[in-house]
């Protein structure tokens, strides 16, 4: 990624966030080529960025969209993903959001409990529709990752069993407002070891075997969800063919397509976090970095305490032990703790690496702080794919409230 950053910070401002489009199709691609050999949807993780640029130029690549709100879906179909390229997942769907699915007639809605399917079954039956559904399958897997962002095991909030998912296929088959076409499973992101999403799948694969063999019920797309790692700190990550080989032997003998639905391995190293030294101070023999942006724009070292790579841009001497922190009033406001880093000035700027998932997209208007711009970088060319919100913009709900 080479990218002119105090460029970008003198015509855009920060802090601001940054994306290679460039990076982002070639980790589509490599995606892809990985199931060549096979019928394949990669339907990208809306959560992961949901730039309405960001999906758009996933979705001229060829890719679907995994949505977890009725928000997603609507920003899938906006920027012209096909609705028969659309997956609604998430453990907890209002009734209003299952029956748009419904009318937006998207491929299908994965399902997590007996008592979601009831509900889609009825509101189905309502509005005079055929519910093509899959379920989520909890494999009881350990996925060797963060406990926030595991979902394989039993004590996640995330699928069902085998036993209440065979029970759900049964009852989806014997309905007449049901087509239960798919089966699901993903165990948890930021995934850097093979031999879980192996065991996983092939759970989930003998469960489709036995549900053609014993039930007749012959399912048509088998997602193995996503969360495929990526690098940021020394994490080594699994080898996109093997991943591709694993899920394929899973499936050798059987009429199915695969769907995969990336989102941090697509975007998150294709994006940065860019902010600007305010100042520096020392407190005791505990030296501060604060600079302009804050847990707001960037909020996993706070809420995960994550590892983001933090660069002081054209600066290496001088360096010592300090903090990274933003202005929010918050002690948990941080971007770095313990890192080394040259001594800054006022205006210099700082790059957050590793930042195009789960940074812009968790951002909130903490402190009445408005929300960074963002901006694409695309064969050399950057554009604005997001405007830097006003203080206008943070009111416009509230402001002809008052009395």
């Amino acid at each position: 990624m080479n990218i002119n950053f105090e460029e970008l910070a003198n015509k855009y401002q920060t802090p601001y966030y940054v994306y290679d489009f460039d990076h982002i199709t070639k980790q589509y691609e490599e995606l892809k080529g990985a199931f060549k050999a096979r019928k394949s949807l990669i339907s990208y993780a809306v959560k992961a960025n949901s730039n309405l640029s960001v999906v758009k130029h996933l979705g001229d690549l060829g890719a679907g969209a995994d949505c977890v709100s009725i928000g997603e879906v609507k920003r899938a179909l906006k920027v012209g993903i096909a609705p028969y390229k659309i997956i609604f997942s998430g453990v907890g769907k209002t009734d209003d959001e299952i029956r748009q699915a419904l009318e937006f007639d998207i491929l299908m809605i994965n399902l997590e409990s007996e008592a979601e399917l009831g509900r889609v079954d009825a509101i189905a039956k309502e509005i005079n529709k055929t519910a093509r559904i899959s379920i989520r399958v909890n494999p009881n897997v350990d996925p060797k990752t963060h406990p926030y962002i595991s979902t394989g095991l039993h004590e996640n909030k995330f699928g069902v069993d085998i036993d209440t998912a065979k029970r759900m296929y049964i009852k989806a088959k014997k309905s007449d407002n049901l087509d239960p076409i798919g089966i699901h499973c993903h165990i948890g992101s930021q995934l850097t070891e093979l031999e879980p999403i192996k065991e996983a799948v092939n759970i989930t694969a003998n469960l489709v075997k036995n549900l053609a063999a014993a039930l007749k019920i012959e399912l048509k797309f088998f997602d193995v969800g996503g969360g495929l790692g990526i690098v940021y700190d020394d994490e080594v990550l699994i080898d996109t063919y093997e991943y591709g080989q694993v899920i394929l032997e899973a499936l050798f003998g059987l009429d199915i397509t695969v769907v995969c639905e990336p989102g941090r391995s697509l975007v998150g190293n294709a994006g940065t976090f860019i902010t600007k030294v305010l100042y520096e101070k020392v407190n005791g023999s505990k030296r501060f970095v604060i600079v302009d942006g804050a847990m707001n724009d960037l909020l996993r070292p706070a809420l995960y305490d994550a590892y983001h790579r933090v660069e002081v841009l054209g600066k290496e001497d001088n360096i010592s032990d300090c903090n990274v922190v933003g202005p929010v009033c918050e002690s948990g406001d941080f971007f770095a703790k313990n890192v080394d880093l040259p001594l800054t000035e006022h205006n210099d700027l700082i790059a957050i690496h590793s930042a195009g998932a789960y940074g812009f997209t968790m951002a909130s208007n903490y402190n009445t702080r408005g929300k960074v711009a963002e901006i694409a970088i695309e064969d050399g060319v950057h554009r604005l794919i997001r405007r830097r919100e006003t203080f206008e913009d943070l009111i416009a709900h509230e402001e002809e409230f008052l009395k």
